[in-house]
């Protein structure tokens, strides 16, 4: 069974380009820790397809090398926020109606091609961690997300709000993200705890 994990630097984490088998150093390893745990005697290939820096547009541009060519069983997708964080880091600007059709054509080319089921993540930005001027983009984009989750999507994962949850239990913003973007082991730990029980609930429709 083949398992791909799409998106931006969040997914990628350092991942080594010239090693198709290494997953990097964030939630990617720890959702595939969980998945063994859960099917010890199932055979699995892992792949991260993750590329720090990218946007819905740059995924839309190899969404047949890294999506469609590989054919996955379950692909995750995490991508967006570097649409929004361009925009004030390097002034370069990804239009809602861009957004709205980068996302959509490589869902819809996931769906008519391949047989995967499709887990969308929403992106995230922390609060008071000097970025709030970054919301109101974000959320325009969020809101996107969530319109296309409710027609491509197999199963869709809140982030924004599951870290603000995180938050208003106590949980530090820093330990979560040094920079409010990049996770740190917390934020990690907290991605693969959401996602790892819903790639575990495909796998088992599948087998």
């Amino acid at each position: 069974m083949r398992i791909l994990f799409q998106g931006d630097s969040v997914t990628d984490c350092n991942r080594k380009y010239d090693d198709p088998n290494d997953l990097g150093q964030g939630y990617v390893v720890y959702t595939v820790e969980a998945i063994k745990n859960s099917f010890p005697n199932v055979y699995f290939e892992f792949i991260n397809r993750g590329i720090s820096g990218n946007r819905t547009e740059n995924l839309l541009d190899r969404v047949e090398k890294d999506l469609i060519d590989l054919n996955p069983d379950i692909v995750t997708i995490l991508i967006g926020v570097n649409d929004t964080w361009h925009r004030y880091m390097i002034d370069l600007e990804t239009t809602i109606e861009s957004f709205r059709s980068n996302y959509e054509t490589v869902l819809r080319r996931i769906k008519n091609e391949t047989k995967a089921k499709i887990i969308m993540l929403e992106p995230f930005i922390l609060y008071n961690m000097g970025k709030d001027n970054m919301r109101a983009d974000l959320n325009e984009k969020i809101d996107v997300i969530r319109q296309l989750a409710m027609e491509y999507a197999d199963a869709f994962i809140p982030l924004d709000g599951i870290f603000v949850a995180a938050n208003a239990s106590g949980v530090n913003n820093v330990d979560l993200s040094p920079d409010g973007v990049h996770p740190d082991t917390a934020g990690k730990k907290l991605i693969a705890n959401e996602l790892a029980p819903v790639v575990c609930k495909f796998i088992e429709e599948i087998m």
